[in-house]
């Protein structure tokens, strides 16, 4: 058996942004607030819905008494249409499919709530390459505390080889976690590549395999 692989998965294996940007301004229409651009949604992305409803309510001016109500919201408004308008980034499934292939464990590490992470991958078909997928309610912490992704290494019960994701919080969680690091360069991070610890980055998903071919196999 080859070493586990982990993924995150909005802005690395789905551009997901478009189905967060309908659901976060339905939200909003709600308590009768007008739409936010999708580059705004799109850069509140990678802490989890919790956190992005926080942002969007600072950007709105709308009290923190709100929280629970706007969270509410905006889980039944995005558990309604996760995947309307979610897609794999080009190559993911053929990369999968290789991996998976090779004898590659597979699993996904995110801070979006478990319950929509595993009905968007059902959605796009991509539930059959992965064996443990942990989300942001999954444990007591998210990322950039190590513990989710260690927890998703230790489920799929093979030695630890790369992580894979697009952010600073992925960056952060990796190194925490003493995992090798593939930045994903096309997603929703914010800070520069240079700026971040990485193993390699890659810009489309057809480099993927190259770089894990190269790296020192467990």
């Amino acid at each position: 058996m080859s070493g586990a692989i982990v993924f995150d998965l909005d802005g690395t294996l789905i551009d997901s942004a478009p189905d967060l940007h309908a659901a976060a301004n339905r939200m909003l229409a709600d308590c009768d607030k007008p739409p936010l651009p999708l580059e705004k949604i799109t850069s509140f992305i990678g802490n989890g819905i919790p956190n992005l409803v926080r942002l969007v309510m600072e950007e709105r001016g709308i009290p923190s008494a709100e929280e629970e109500r706007m969270k509410a919201s905006m889980l039944a408004h995005y558990t309604a249409h996760p995947a309307d308008l979610t897609r794999p980034y080009a190559g993911v499934v053929d990369v999968l499919t290789a991996l998976k292939a090779a004898g590659h464990p597979l699993g996904v590490c995110t801070n979006k709530f478990r319950a929509p992470s595993v009905q968007i991958l059902d959605a796009l078909d991509l539930s059959r390459f992965f064996d443990v997928v942990i989300g942001g309610d999954s444990l007591p912490v998210k990322k950039p505390d190590p513990a989710p992704l260690v927890a998703t290494f230790e489920a799929l019960n093979a030695a630890p080889f790369l992580y894979v994701g697009d952010s600073e919080v992925d960056a952060d969680t990796a190194h925490r976690a003493k995992i090798a690091f593939g930045l994903f360069s096309k997603g929703y991070r914010k800070t520069p590549v240079e700026d971040l610890p990485c193993t390699f980055v890659f810009d489309e998903f057809t480099a993927l395999i190259g770089h894990i071919r190269d790296l020192p196999q467990p």
